[in-house]
């Protein structure tokens, strides 16, 4: 389950250009496993799950970007996501896109948004 609207998740300035951060809201198989990336000043937002295997797409801590930062890149098998919407660029899961979560910048925080 989202959290509601408002949730602030982070500092934007915690954050760096670009990079990614995972949260979790909930325990147990309920539980919801999302990340914000940033790029620039935009914040982007998707539950942490390919759409391919289900799995999580990062393999190591906050780490959700391919080398360079261009693109988000799934640990499991590689499939790269465009930033901006989720996009599945290249890999098994043609066709398809992550799973957005409405964030935005408000004062400086990243927070949940109004679907």
């Amino acid at each position: 389950m989202l959290p509601p609207p408002g949730t602030v998740l982070c500092r934007l300035a915690e954050l760096d250009d670009p990079a990614g951060r995972e949260f979790s809201f909930g325990r147990g198989p309920d539980a919801l496993l999302m990340f914000v990336v940033r790029k620039g000043g935009a914040v982007f937002g998707y539950v942490n799950a390919c759409p391919h295997t289900g799995g999580p797409l990062n393999w190591m801590g906050d780490r959700f970007l391919a080398p360079g930062g261009g693109e988000i890149q799934c640990a499991t098998h590689g499939a790269r996501f465009r930033i901006e919407d989720g996009a599945c660029l290249s890999g098994p899961c043609d066709g398809r896109a992550l799973s957005p979560v409405a964030v935005r910048v408000d004062d400086g925080n990243i927070v949940v948004a109004e679907r």
